[in-house]
């Protein structure tokens, strides 16, 4: 078992910049990708950014170039750095970490809510 608790969701306004943070506990030998999902109203769960641990990224199409995604396997811990963030990025942001263990178990954080005012 994997244990996730976000921190750093909040309201700012656009432009604004926020800085989300997970950190893992638990089983965390196996855990091989890092990463961020958000979740808008109405919308489907959707990849934000995500970090495999050889240090490999990938980002949405939509966050390259404001977003950027951290990660110190010493602290089990992930980051997003939000910048310039626009009103189409509110969303509820939730932490996941991959397990590779006979098989790849998905594990979730409780989700930080991010809200962007115009």
């Amino acid at each position: 078992q994997v244990q996730l608790v976000e921190s750093g969701g909040g309201l700012v306004q656009a432009g604004g910049s926020l800085r989300l943070s997970c950190a893992a506990s638990g089983s965390i030998f196996n855990i091989n990708v890092m990463g961020w999902y958000r979740q808008a109203p109405g919308k489907q769960r959707e990849l934000v950014a995500s970090i495999i641990s050889g240090g490999r990224i990938n980002y949405a199409d939509s966050v390259k170039g404001r977003f950027t995604i951290s990660r110190d396997n010493a602290k089990n811990t992930v980051s997003l750095q939000m910048n310039s963030l626009k009103p189409e990025d509110t969303a509820v942001y939730y932490c996941y970490a991959d397990v590779y263990y006979s098989g790849i178990t998905k594990y979730w954080g409780q989700g930080t809510q991010v809200t962007v005012s115009s």
